[in-house]
């Protein structure tokens, strides 16, 4: 997917349909010449609806669309003839896409399934006819309702990226490569921080007919919480991976620090991702004899399951597809 068009962040202004008056006519014919009340209800606003999709990648449909507005309801008219809805309007979004107040921040809801409907701006009810407020006391009400005006919100859209396992690792930890190697994705690869600015989606067959999705998330940084390096925009991607694979180089000065430098990134952007599934990879191992590969499993953490993999050299690949399919299931 080009960076250009992938959008994981819109602001956008939602502005609803307002609701229908209410009629105040009288029932006439020829035959009656001073009827009862016969208003109809006017019609609802249109609703702006968010509707999740799962062929959609990106947001990049609404980045240009920055105001969505929906129609009013028609008026009510005599015979309890009731005005028509406003037409509603339904913004398509891809799955894994929250929807938040602007001003307060807010979450509202979250969009998790093909086809699942959610009003982020309902429209404005319809106001009733005079057949409503006829009474003993008052048989003939020359009023009815206006209808209710319709609202004006600004709302934020954010994706999220739905995948089975994510790539959790500094810049230059080989993810893109991995990722390349393992699916048909192909990602930018280069030998300098942030090559990848954007997550890329790749379907891993696994044994025959089975298959998971791994989702490259750009490098992440020391003090990323904070917004450094784009941290943000690149952290609220792995909330939503089901298992984060860790990725540290073979030729890292620390693995340890490295490893917890990233668990703290983690940790400070959302306590809940430390108790997500995860395995750790050590990556560009064919630059290690058995050896090597002895003396730095000692300094691995305990408290993960640890693989050595090359992705140029292939080696150890089928072993980490194993685990994580283990570890899925």
């Amino acid at each position: 997917m080009s960076e250009k068009n992938f959008v994981d962040y819109v602001k956008i202004c939602c502005r609803s349909g307002a609701g229908g008056a209410g009629s105040a006519h009288f029932f006439r014919d020829k035959r009656t010449a001073k009827g009862g009340p016969d208003g109809g209800d006017g019609g609802r606003g249109g609703h702006i609806i968010i509707e999740g999709d799962r062929n959609m990648w990106t947001l990049l449909p609404l980045k240009y669309r920055k105001h969505v507005i929906a129609s009013m309801g028609g008026s009510g008219s005599g015979s309890h003839s009731s005005g028509a809805d406003g037409e509603d309007v339904v913004l398509k979004v891809p799955l894994g896409t929250i929807a938040k107040d602007a001003e307060s921040g807010e979450i509202e809801f979250e969009i998790s399934e093909h086809g699942q409907r959610e009003i982020i701006t309902p429209g404005g009810r319809g106001g009733q006819g005079n057949a409503h407020f006829k009474s003993s006391t008052n048989q003939t009400p020359r009023f009815a309702q206006p209808g209710e005006t319709g609202r004006e919100e600004w709302k934020i859209l954010e994706l999220k990226v739905l995948a089975d396992v994510g790539l959790v690792g500094f810049p230059n930890a080989g993810k893109s490569t991995l990722l390349s190697v393992l699916t048909a994705a192909k990602p930018k690869i280069g030998a300098y921080p942030f090559t990848t600015l954007v997550p890329n989606l790749g379907i891993v067959s696994y044994r025959g007919d089975l298959s998971f999705i791994m989702a490259d998330i750009p490098g992440i940084i020391e003090n990323a919480h904070e917004g450094k390096g784009l941290g943000h925009r690149f952290l609220r991607h792995i909330e939503r991976n089901s298992l984060l694979l860790f990725m540290i180089p073979a030729d890292s000065e620390d693995v340890q620090k490295e490893y917890n430098i990233l668990n703290r990134e983690l940790e400070m952007f959302n306590e809940e991702l430390l108790d997500k599934p995860r395995l750790l990879a050590i990556t560009k191992s064919d630059l290690l004899d058995e050896e090597l590969k002895s003396l730095l499993a000692e300094e691995l953490p305990k408290n993960v399951d640890c693989l050595f993999i090359s992705s140029i050299a292939q080696q150890g690949l089928v072993e980490l597809k194993d685990k994580i399919w283990q570890m899925l299931n």
